[in-house]
């Protein structure tokens, strides 16, 4: 218990002598102990904006929001164009490879060998095969479910379990003529993209995807 005492007093000498000595070092420094225990307790935040509709591009904004809620994260995604239709109750993508030549071409069957290669289609043979996106689609779908990869449907239920924030823009579905009806119930709210902004500009991360 004296050592105790001692340590205490000590201490405080040292503390009394920093403010007589040098108040605004002995300031600074306990300034920078609780910005470092509030920056500690505080919550990360993400906003995403999600504007495209196609299977491949609906993987990115799911992946990132539902990994980030997994981290803890408050995520907030705001749908707009053909982004919105990720919020619809039925989906039904496709892939649009078309006008995307880094996309690969994989092959989700036969041997390794064939499976491993990239097939480089010519926007030209992607344009005039007639239902060429139908089988680009089924060659995705397969490739995903071999990978154990989840699907958009699978990842859409863990980002909503996980509280994420799903935001339509009114303005697509006036637009497009669209109804709310045709949505998941989830979606936090119908607003424009001056109502998105601030959400954005507080986020620790944001993205346009």
């Amino acid at each position: 218990m004296k050592n105790i005492t001692n340590l205490n007093e000590q201490s405080e000498v040292s503390t009394a002598a920093s403010i007589s000595g040098n108040p605004d070092a002995w300031f600074e420094q306990k300034f920078a102990e609780q910005m470092e225990k509030r920056e500690a307790a505080r919550t990360p935040s993400m906003a995403l904006v999600v504007t495209k509709g196609t299977l491949d591009w609906a993987y990115p904004p799911f992946i990132l929001a539902s990994t980030a809620a997994a981290l803890g994260w408050d995520v907030a995604c705001f749908f707009t164009f053909y982004g919105l239709s990720l919020l619809k109750k039925d989906l039904a993508l496709e892939v649009s490879p078309l006008g995307n030549p880094a996309m690969p071409m994989k092959m989700p069957f036969g041997p390794q060998w064939l499976q491993n290669i990239n097939w480089k289609m010519p926007n030209a043979v992607m344009g005039n095969v007639p239902g060429f996106e139908k089988v680009a689609t089924s060659l995705m779908k397969k490739t995903v479910k071999n990978k154990g990869v989840a699907s958009i449907e699978e990842l859409r239920e863990l980002c909503l379990e996980a509280e994420v924030k799903m935001i339509a823009c009114q303005m697509t579905v006036d637009l497009f003529g669209w109804k709310q009806d045709d949505f998941l119930p989830e979606v936090t709210e119908w607003v424009g993209a001056a109502s998105f902004l601030p959400t954005a500009q507080q986020a620790d991360v944001t993205l346009f995807i």
